[in-house]
């Protein structure tokens, strides 16, 4: 059943025209696409004609303009509404003398006005819109309804972005989308700057340790690490300073000691407590795998009485395959079996050294340089001592070595692995992007110098002094061919 109830009042019908309260909207908020600035959204001045309460042809109640007691009339009618659960509404306004417009929305509390029992309406196609009503006078809502193009320019300039914080999986991020998981690719060294005195209260300059920063960057190149530079920084790191070096260094009281300290290794200030404040400014050198990293697993038999290569390190301390074993009878290596050995044959080939960087996903790259300039780096000692124990207890070992062709790790990465771990040396072929990387390298990449005087091919077991040439641990390196636990195991 509809029904239409039309609550007109004498005593408005007397009063001037001028001042005739009318309903008319109040736009509150916007639509996510700011469509109420749209001719056929409900806008701010429209003036309301009708309204149709219900979902349902039954239960339809029209109210139509005049309204009794205007917007404090409308409100009642809305609260009712809401209390019977009959929330649908469908507004109809007038913008000028004949425009109509109509908005099909439900009746929802209105939290942001701090007034209880106040409605307003919500459109049923954008939840975002939100309108209520207002009692002006005819004029102002014309004057509104006129000054549209202002008002959307005006809501321009006012309009400001929004920020926030939204959840991220960063769990299943690191586990899924990572190489190693849980660890980066980010490769970098940290050079604090060098001490000049025993005491360690003075500092070579930032320049100094830069100089540092460059030539184990360049004499790791040189070795046949196949690494590029990335980036470098300097790094802030804060310690408790006194005596002399605090007197000497706390004396940044006007801009033009900052120039004293622009190239300054170690500065200081005083906090409110009195303390000295030390800042040590050390250099980080970011770094990068020419080709990328390489996984190769080492599967391990109950019969393999060696695992068929040899590890050593570097001076700038990278630890690196330094010789395979050559296959003798029937005997098959580990080394042989997962594809290592052939790997370790091609970067001999191109003067580049077979670096390891992770073993079992632990990174085993050089990470620090001290004040006194020593380099903080894996023992190879702890690292045969790890790799007996998977030998005895056959667990597969996990190498990550660094390639020095990002042709060799290319969108085939899963059939190159194949073909490492599963072939043979006499039947895995050499890679045509391989065989022509000696005339195809990148002209940004750093050269090795020439191993003069010696074949890469002749690297094996018994020749100690190929291996002492490159490595800086010389007797310290150690072979696998008679590895064994130690007596006290």
């Amino acid at each position: 059943m509809t029904m239409d109830r039309t609550s007109s009042q004498s005593s408005s019908s007397d009063s001037p025209s001028r001042d005739t309260k009318v309903l008319s909207i109040e736009c509150f908020k916007g639509t996510s696409k700011s469509d109420e600035w749209k001719t056929d959204m409900l806008q701010t001045g429209d003036i309301v004609e009708e309204l149709r309460v219900g979902g349902s042809a039954n239960s339809l109640i029209r109210f139509k303009s005049p309204f009794k007691n205007g917007k404090s009339g409308v409100n009642k009618i809305l609260l009712e509404a809401y209390k019977k659960k009959d929330t649908s509404i469908l507004v109809r306004v007038r913008r000028g003398i004949d425009e109509f417009v109509e908005l099909q929305a439900c009746i929802v509390p209105n939290d942001s006005s701090g007034k209880k029992n106040n409605y307003v309406l919500r459109s049923i196609t954008d939840p975002n819109y939100l309108v209520g009503f207002l009692d002006r006078t005819e004029p102002e809502c014309f004057q509104l309804q006129a000054s549209r193009t202002s008002r959307m320019v005006n809501e321009l300039t006012k309009t400001r972005l929004q920020d926030g914080f939204v959840f991220y999986p960063w769990e299943r991020r690191m586990q899924e989308l990572l190489s190693v998981p849980n660890s980066s690719n980010y490769l970098s060294i940290l050079l604090l700057p060098k001490a000049s005195d025993k005491v360690a209260s003075r500092y070579n300059d930032v320049e100094d340790t830069l100089a540092r920063a460059n030539a184990w960057l360049n004499a790791a190149q040189a070795s046949g690490v196949p690494i590029v530079f990335m980036n470098i920084q300097t790094e802030s790191l804060l310690t408790k300073i006194s005596g002399e070096t605090a007197s000497s260094t706390v004396n940044a009281g006007s801009l033009s000691d900052l120039c004293n300290i622009a190239n300054a290794s170690l500065y200081g200030f005083e906090d409110y407590h009195g303390v000295d404040i030390g800042v040590v400014r050390a250099i980080r050198l970011w770094y990068a795998p020419i080709g990328g990293e390489f996984s190769i697993e080492i599967k391990l038999r109950d019969d393999d009485t060696k695992l068929g290569f040899a590890i050593s390190r570097t001076e700038e301390g990278f630890i690196f395959i330094s010789s395979s074993a050559i296959d003798e009878g029937k005997e098959i290596s580990p080394a042989t079996r997962s594809g290592l050995s052939n790997l370790y044959k091609l970067a001999t080939e191109t003067s580049r050294l077979l670096v390891v960087s992770r073993i079992s996903n632990q990174r085993v790259l050089p990470w620090m340089v001290s004040s006194t300039g020593a380099i903080r780096c894996y023992d190879t000692v702890s690292l045969s001592q790890k790799l007996s124990l998977h030998r005895h207890t056959k667990v597969p070992i996990l190498l990550h070595v660094f390639l020095w062709d990002r042709s060799m790790a290319t969108s085939s990465v899963e059939s190159t692995s194949t073909r490492l771990r599963s072939l043979s040396p006499s039947v895995l072929p050499l890679p045509s992007e391989v065989v022509q990387l000696s005339h195809h390298r990148n002209e940004k990449q750093i050269q090795p110098l020439s191993c003069e005087g010696s074949d890469a091919g002749d690297i094996s077991f018994s020749d100690s002094s190929q291996l002492e040439r490159h490595s800086a641990a010389g007797d310290v390196s150690f072979r696998f061919q008679d590895f064994s636990l130690s007596s006290t195991n």
